[in-house]
């Protein structure tokens, strides 16, 4: 079958990285991440004392970033210069920083850079905030993920009660839509759906239903693509 880019995008808390894990199983694609890829530039940071507000010592340290993923029985790894970080980049004192990072304009660049890169082979399903939009404009599938801010607070909240500790569904529901409002107002590359997205609103959808849908969308780019 010929193979196609994915591109999903959406709001904080909808699912992406779910439904984007489930298709490159499903279909044999690479699932590349790249919310762990900016998590992996903040920890490159980190260890080399980085100042993030000292552009050019940012702009040095981007040509020694190289990022991959790579896939085995045990999921999907993000390798740092041939390292697997994929344990490190979850710790808590990356992911207070990440944030602040990933707005960088010279990192954001880079980062699409890459993104690009890997995705020049195709068999790629990349999920972020600005794929369909500004690293892959082009690509055959398009999905714009969304879901009610109550359904969003209610999976982060089970989420977090998960992990054995949970704020408020009030409070989570109010950081989710912030940030929506950070995201789609900040002045590099926004969150928006891109034009030729299918949007999906998955609040009374389960992972399955969900995969599903998706799966019909590929077969049908994928028919479109090879002229059938």
């Amino acid at each position: 079958m010929k193979k196609i880019i994915i591109a999903i995008d959406g709001h904080s808390a909808c699912g992406k990285s779910t439904l984007a894990k489930a298709l490159g199983n499903a279909l044999g694609y690479t699932y590349i991440s790249t919310g762990d890829m900016y998590r992996a530039v903040t920890l490159y940071f980190i260890e080399n004392q980085i100042a993030i507000d000292d552009n050019e010592a940012v702009a040095h340290a981007l040509k020694h970033i190289h990022l991959q993923f790579k896939t085995d029985e045990n999921g999907n790894h993000i390798h740092l210069n041939g390292r697997d970080v994929s344990g490190e980049i979850r710790k808590m004192h990356v992911a207070e920083l990440v944030s602040p990072v990933a707005t960088i304009p010279a990192v954001r660049r880079e980062m699409v850079r890459q993104q690009q890169a890997m995705g020049q082979q195709k068999g790629v399903v990349m999920d972020g905030r600005d794929i369909g939009t500004v690293v892959f404009p082009n690509a055959e599938l398009k999905i714009f993920l969304t879901a009610q801010a109550d359904e969003r607070a209610r999976r982060r909240f089970e989420e977090q009660k998960a992990k054995g500790h949970a704020d408020s569904l009030e409070a989570i529901k109010q950081n989710l839509l912030d940030r929506d409002r950070i995201d789609a107002s900040r002045a590099d590359s926004p969150l928006r759906q891109a034009e030729d997205a299918v949007l999906i609103d998955n609040t009374h959808l389960n992972h399955e239903q969900q995969l599903d849908i998706a799966l019909d969308l590929v077969r049908e780019r994928v028919r479109e693509e090879s002229g059938n």
